[in-house]
């Protein structure tokens, strides 16, 4: 199946500024951190309910990784944000992400989860359509 086009607003956030010669100012950021979570965690997106479910897992190890990246941005810089803030920050954006943060990962049983939850996403996207079609012919009905 072909894969949908990534857009640039999808992992690099551009900062284009105006300047008074007419000309601009272009900086192009990095990847947001739910950018940095996911590919990580090894999914494409999060949590449908978010605090219902488990979309992926990642180690505390990738999200001080993520941090120190993240830590260069100019947003944590300017106020000389500490490594500690900024990892925190990244665990509340994990948590809103239905990610959750682990102290370490076995490889072969993250692999398990991923695909009983790829399972149970078909599983509730064949019940939405099914649901869908069901109340599609009801409304005929009447």
């Amino acid at each position: 199946s072909p894969h949908p086009v990534k857009t640039v607003k999808d992992t690099l956030p551009p900062q284009i500024k105006p300047c008074p010669d007419r000309t601009y100012d272009l900086k192009i950021g990095q990847p947001t951190v739910s950018y940095f979570l996911k590919q990580a965690a090894g999914i494409a997106k999060g949590a449908g309910k978010t605090g219902h479910e488990t979309a992926g897992m990642v180690s505390v190890k990738a999200v001080y990784e993520i941090a120190k990246v993240k830590g260069q941005d100019e947003c944590f810089k300017i106020r000389d944000t500490s490594l500690e803030t900024v990892v925190k920050t990244i665990i509340g954006s994990a948590r809103s992400l239905g990610i959750q943060v682990v102290n370490d990962l076995s490889a072969d049983e993250y692999k398990v989860f991923l695909e009983q939850r790829e399972e149970k996403l078909k599983a509730d996207a064949a019940a939405a359509a099914a649901a869908a079609a069901a109340e599609a012919t009801a409304g005929k009905r009447k």
